[in-house]
């Protein structure tokens, strides 16, 4: 009788990271009856993700049978919180932690497991996590990273780790400057991520992050046999650049998507926003939001609202807790009496279930910072796209939107980090308006809507790689 699969799944704690590993998890139970799935963060995110009855190996799946357990690991912290956002700048430090502390505690974690009667036969770790795989090794487990970015981005990291870097170093400053990377189209250097533009100065308050990439490429290139990579995303949407990274095992298993309720670092506003959308007319409303991480100035929030408002169309739009007190502090000092949550022409909330939104009908735009969750969640739901990108992964996510797949428009801030009201307008309309244009950037979202819906489909491309995952881990390959 073959073996039953026992799969760990570790990610980095970011809602970001979070969101497409806990849907992996559970991906995963479903594609194999038989098997354990253990979901692993640091101790603070799984506190404040879970219910106290979740908590320490409790399961949290109706009807799972016990197959699937939530247990944290140590990333050397006590805090009741996650990095980020107004900690950035103590970020270096918690990154030396997270590796040095996490590293042990998930080689106890694994142990553990093994003592009771639960032994691990496949590590799946995510992007910041580059020591999983050594510790898998040093316990004889098999390890797969899994990229929560497109292939593209593995690529032009893969490809600026074997070779490339000094060209994009040299020219780093030049937005403008092209570069070649073999398998790739030309890309500006301004389209690449910015941990390989922005951070590889050591005195650069995210360091770590390109530091943790170097290893992460390093760790992949000593497993033999060779590395295995899942990404979320598509065979069909990045066929021609999966040769890119031959020297890789690269399996596309996604889009990776909610299965129901979703577990987050942030408390949802109530569902008054979807009771909103249903008195609303299909294809009318302008969806906003910019991410877990994004906190605005005031400059950028007044031309945000500014520029939903000027449109004279319906948004929903998503705004951080300290960016949603801004707004009711400016309201209170022009002596307005505006509703906590509504606006003349929109809504707005601290949080929303964002696939939920995105399916709604009336949803006709998505003004999104293009992180890869967001674009993938836009695409699969067939809703067209204003990209307003910042870091990381979200200026070439924003190129494939506009340039690859047609699904949308980019919008150019004015040079100083802020987007401009009028271009927010302009871009709105473009993807909203009547003309043809913005009718056949809809057609082509819905055509993706499709494509999605027949890869993830029973014998589509992702449906085959992650069957093809699974029954590797159960035969021990």
């Amino acid at each position: 009788m073959a073996p039953r699969p026992h799969f760990l799944v570790l990610t980095f704690p970011l809602q970001g990271h979070i969101a497409p590993a806990l849907r992996l998890a559970r991906r995963l139970l479903a594609a194999a009856p038989d098997a354990l799935v253990t979901f692993s963060t640091p101790a603070a995110a799984h506190r404040l993700m879970f219910e106290e009855g979740q908590r320490g190996g409790g399961g949290g799946e109706d009807g799972d049978d016990g197959r699937f357990e939530l247990l944290p690991f140590s990333d050397g912290t006590e805090i009741d919180r996650v990095p980020g956002g107004d900690h950035v700048a103590e970020f270096n430090g918690y990154m030396a932690s997270f590796h040095a502390e996490g590293r042990r505690s998930v080689g106890e974690l694994v142990d553990a497991l093994a003592a009771r009667g639960r032994p691990v036969s496949r590590v799946v770790y995510t992007l910041l996590l580059p020591w999983a795989a050594d510790v898998a090794r040093d316990r004889g487990v098999p390890s797969a990273l899994y990229w929560i970015q497109p292939v593209a981005v593995l690529a032009i990291y893969y490809h600026y780790f074997h070779g490339h870097g000094s060209v994009v170093d040299d020219h780093c400053c030049d937005k403008s400057f092209v570069v070649e990377l073999p398998g790739l189209p030309p890309l500006a250097v301004g389209d690449l991520p910015s941990f390989i533009t922005d951070a590889t100065d050591p005195s650069d308050y995210l360091h770590s992050i390109f530091t943790t990439f170097r290893d992460l490429f390093d760790t992949l290139d000593r497993e033999t046999p060779r590395a295995t990579v899942l990404v979320n995303t598509c065979q069909e949407f990045e066929e021609t650049t999966l040769a890119a990274v031959g020297a890789y095992d690269v399996l596309t298993i996604g889009p990776v998507l909610p299965s129901g309720d979703e577990a987050g670092l942030f408390k949802q506003d109530d569902a008054k926003y979807m009771e909103w959308l249903d008195t609303k007319p299909a294809n009318s409303v302008v969806y906003v939001s910019f991410g877990s991480l994004t906190v605005m100035a005031r400059e950028q929030l007044d031309e945000l609202l500014h520029g939903l408002e000027a449109s004279g169309r319906l948004y929903l739009c998503v705004l951080r807790k300290d960016n949603k007190a801004m707004l009711a502090d400016q309201a209170a000092a022009a002596g307005t009496e505006m509703d906590a949550s509504a606006l003349r022409n929109g809504m707005v909330v601290e949080w929303c279930d964002q696939v939920r939104v995105l399916s709604h009908s009336a949803v006709g735009c998505f003004v999104t910072h293009c992180g890869w969750n967001s674009v993938l969640e836009s695409v699969t739901c067939g809703v067209p796209m204003v990209g307003v990108p910042r870091m990381s992964d979200q200026r070439m996510n924003a190129r494939l939107v506009e340039r690859d797949w047609r699904v949308g428009v980019r919008a150019e801030d004015s040079g100083g980090g802020v987007l401009r009201a009028a271009e927010l307008q302009r871009r709105v309309e473009e993807v909203m308006g009547e003309g043809e244009a913005a009718a056949e950037v809809r057609r082509t979202a819905a055509a993706w809507k499709r494509a999605v819906a027949e890869a993830l489909g029973r014998g589509g491309s992702s449906d085959r790689n992650l069957t093809a995952f699974v029954e590797g881990a159960r035969s021990g390959i």
